[in-house]
Formats: C-alpha cells, sequence, structure tokens
C-alpha cells in the first residue's frame, strides 16, 4: 500500500465542532458514501480492529470489540464516522495489503490504499468533503519493549498457585480507562478465568498488592476498587494521571487503591486460537 487518501471536512465550522456542528451530517453522509466506495472498490470484507483505544463505555452495538476482532465493512463505517466525530471508540482498522483506516484531526480520515484501487477512485469528490491523494505508506507500529509472553497453560498453572495468595489479575483488552476488566483470581476460578481472556489482551497479575489508599498513590497512574474484593469480576476506576486528594476517590465509594506501576512485573499476551502472539503491547515493566 503506498497511496494514501485524507478525507476531510470542507466545512471549517465543521472540522471546530464536530459533531456539534449543523453541517455535521451532511458530511458524515458524504464520508460514509466515500468509505464505502473504498471499500468495495478494496473487495473487503471485513475489516481487522487494531490499537483499539476505549475512554468511554462501548455503545451497545459495539459491545464484544477487541484487538484481532474482524468487523463487516458497514460496522467499520460506524466505527470511523464515531471516530471523526470525536466520539470513539478509536482503533485502526486494516485488511492486510489491500486497506489500512485511521482517524486524524478535526474530522478527517486517513485511508491507505494500493495504486491500483487509487487509479479506479481518482474520479472520486464530493461538495462537503476535501479529498487529497498523496504517496505514503502507514508507519509501523513503534514498540521498543514489546510483550513476547504468552498465556499458555504453564502461565495459568503459576496463576492457580500464585492464587493460594492474595492475587489481583488485570486484562487490559484495549488502551484507555474503559480498556481493561479486573479480577480476583482464586484457584477455584483460574481455569474460568484463562477462558474469559480475549485474544490479543495484555494480561497482568499481582500478588498480594499493597492495597490501602496513600497519598503519594495520587501523583501517579492508579486504580480504584470497592471492597470487598471477593473472588471473580471487580468493581474498579481507572485513574490515569492520577487525582487530587484521597476524599476525591473514597467519596465515591472506592476505599482500596492500586498503584498501576506495581502490575507491570508479570505480563502475557493471550495468544489467537493457533497459539501465535499476534498483539503488540509495550511492556509496563520499570526499569
Amino acid at each position: 500500500m503506498s497511496k494514501e487518501l485524507i478525507i476531510s471536512p470542507r466545512s471549517e465550522r465543521v472540522r471546530e465542532e464536530l459533531a456539534d456542528a449543523g453541517a455535521w451530517s451532511s458530511y458524515a453522509a458524504e464520508l460514509r458514501q466515500v468509505l464505502g466506495a473504498v471499500i468495495e472498490m478494496s473487495g473487503v470484507d471485513f475489516l481487522e480492529v487494531g490499537e483499539l483505544l476505549v475512554s468511554e463505555p462501548l455503545p451497545d452495538r459495539h459491545l464484544g470489540l477487541y484487538n484481532g476482532a474482524e468487523v463487516p465493512f458497514p460496522q467499520a463505517i460506524d466505527l470511523v464516522e464515531g471516530m471523526a466525530a470525536g466520539r470513539g471508540p478509536y482503533c485502526q482498522l486494516s485488511a492486510p495489503g489491500r486497506l489500512q483506516i485511521e482517524s486524524g484531526w478535526d474530522g478527517a480520515v486517513h485511508l491507505y490504499t494500493t495504486r491500483a484501487v487509487a487509479a479506479d477512485l481518482a474520479g472520486l469528490h464530493g461538495q462537503g468533503v476535501i479529498l487529497q491523494w498523496r504517496e505514503a505508506a502507514p508507519e509501523p507500529t513503534a514498540i521498543s519493549k514489546p510483550v513476547g509472553a504468552v498465556a499458555d497453560e504453564s502461565f495459568w498453572a503459576t496463576v492457580a498457585k500464585a492464587s493460594e495468595r492474595f492475587t489481583l489479575l488485570c486484562e487490559r483488552w484495549a488502551y484507555g480507562a474503559y480498556g481493561c476488566r479486573w479480577f480476583r483470581v482464586t484457584r477455584e476460578n483460574a481455569a474460568e478465568l484463562a477462558r474469559l481472556m480475549r485474544p490479543r489482551s495484555l494480561v497482568c497479575v499481582a500478588t498480594e498488592p499493597e492495597l490501602q489508599p496513600r497519598p503519594e498513590l495520587l501523583e501517579d497512574d492508579f486504580t480504584a476498587f470497592v471492597a470487598p474484593l471477593l473472588p471473580g469480576e471487580l468493581v474498579y476506576r481507572a485513574y490515569p494521571g492520577g487525582a487530587d486528594t484521597l476524599s476525591e476517590v473514597t467519596g465515591e465509594g472506592f476505599s482500596l487503591m492500586l498503584a498501576d506501576r506495581v502490575i507491570g512485573d508479570w505480563c502475557v499476551v493471550v495468544p489467537d486460537s493457533d497459539g501465535a502472539n499476534r498483539a503488540h503491547w509495550e511492556s509496563p515493566k520499570e526499569p
């Protein structure tokens, strides 16, 4: 893929206000038409989700989304419109070797495609959209310290043994405050949790972590929990960037706190069904 198509709003107000602009619906309709044309010309029925970012709870129509999921092109178009509108969830959508779609700024969308498809779409135009073609290829994901270990049978056996002590497990299936699930692991539920993990998730484990609220935790990323921490999935709230006061956290009913850096020492990736690790997670372990 060596051709890039940038789709952006012609209206300055749409670029500034996105979905709040009166002309947004017109731009969104044209955006969807262009996306449909490019996807159809690329011969794509499904697009693979990658680099998923979930900063708000997923809407019902996108529940179950995860990295590596293949979504039909109507849902892909819905995702792209949501990204352009500034709503999210955000992700990269791709059909290897044929098409890659990413969101940009100010309502813009970037599509990378082949020269042949670009030639077939040369006459594409619209009233409310600006279409710009240029020579460019998608940049590879830069990971300096990738997590290479996988969540295999040996890993889960070790987790089950460790869970004889108090053990927490975090499944990060997407970036963002709402991109993870937390569990208390026991010998009785370890096998069930292994089955619940989504392919390409980053799984981190902490045994006997310190959970008492402390002012020094407020300065960095942390996660707060509702007590008691019973076996199974936990109620939590992520605080990326920390918080100003302890009362801000405890006042919402979260009486336990865990510094995110604590869970960086023991992390693995859930492999695909064939056992291969195709995820790209930066190791959270501190140097």
